[in-house]
């Protein structure tokens, strides 16, 4: 069993993992060969590997083994959970499931409507983060044992993020001094949309854009009223967090 494993296995078994993702990432394979690598690294009764959708705002399951109601919480209803936002930290390397404080598991869902039903013990959310900072999806680890402490799979999961993340987003799209085609534009914005949109993560007024970008306070104005309209958003605190979501970011 995997929490019998020295060290040692735990590494080898790491490498296999590596070897799938990197198959995964080059589309010689599926993703479903990265999470049965994964059980050697750390025994499950259930995992998933789901990527981020920007644009519709939930994850899509791409390998999975957990029931269906529960994969439909991780696709629709996780990024809403309480716990994600402490997940999410891209400083966190993983939230396990017995770290989380219990005051937090009484107010998550995610938990008490879905994993405890399945009598889930221990386990791990990784979320997936791009080279370029871009959140792209997550790791989802579920077992009804409690894993040995100290636990080396801990290490060894964080250490396997970035091949994993990359397996999930291979595709990072064009460079950010390109303009992405129409059809790739999030939210359907123009370039200029873009511009603008990116602009309002810095927190500057119309007139401070403006002077960034050479044109006139009321036509950043207009912009932002097409932007809002277009993402269906209240207001510009929300399209910059929006175009943070997104990885987007002004060029300077």
């Amino acid at each position: 069993m995997a929490a019998q494993r020295s060290t040692a296995d735990i590494l080898d078994a790491a490498v296999h993992v590596r070897e799938a993702a990197r198959s995964a990432t080059n589309g010689a394979s599926g993703l479903g060969p990265v999470l049965s690598a994964l059980s050697e690294v750390m025994e499950y009764d259930h995992a998933s590997l789901t990527r981020w959708d920007p644009l519709l705002r939930r994850h899509t399951t791409l390998a999975g083994s957990y029931p269906d109601d529960a994969t439909a919480y991780i696709e629709n209803r996780l990024h809403r959970d309480p716990v994600f936002p402490v997940l999410r930290s891209p400083e966190r390397g993983g939230l396990w499931l017995r770290d989380v404080p219990g005051q937090l598991l009484a107010a998550s869902p995610g938990f008490q409507d879905v994993l405890s039903p399945l009598g889930i013990e221990d386990g791990v959310a990784q979320c997936l983060f791009a080279a370029d900072g871009r959140y792209v999806g997550m790791l989802n680890v579920s077992t009804r044992r409690p894993r040995r402490a100290p636990d080396p799979a801990r290490a060894v999961v964080t250490l396997l993020t970035e091949s994993l993340a990359a397996a999930v987003a291979p595709q990072t799209g064009p460079p950010p001094e390109r303009a992405p085609a129409a059809a790739a534009r999030p939210g359907g914005l123009s370039p200029r949309e873009l511009q603008v949109l990116a602009e309002l993560t810095t927190g500057g007024t119309n007139r401070e854009i403006a002077a960034r970008l050479h044109i006139t306070p009321r036509t950043v104005g207009t912009h932002i009223e097409h932007i809002l309209a277009k993402l269906d958003l209240p207001n510009r605190a929300a399209a910059a967090a929006r175009a943070a979501a997104w990885g987007i970011a002004p060029s300077r």
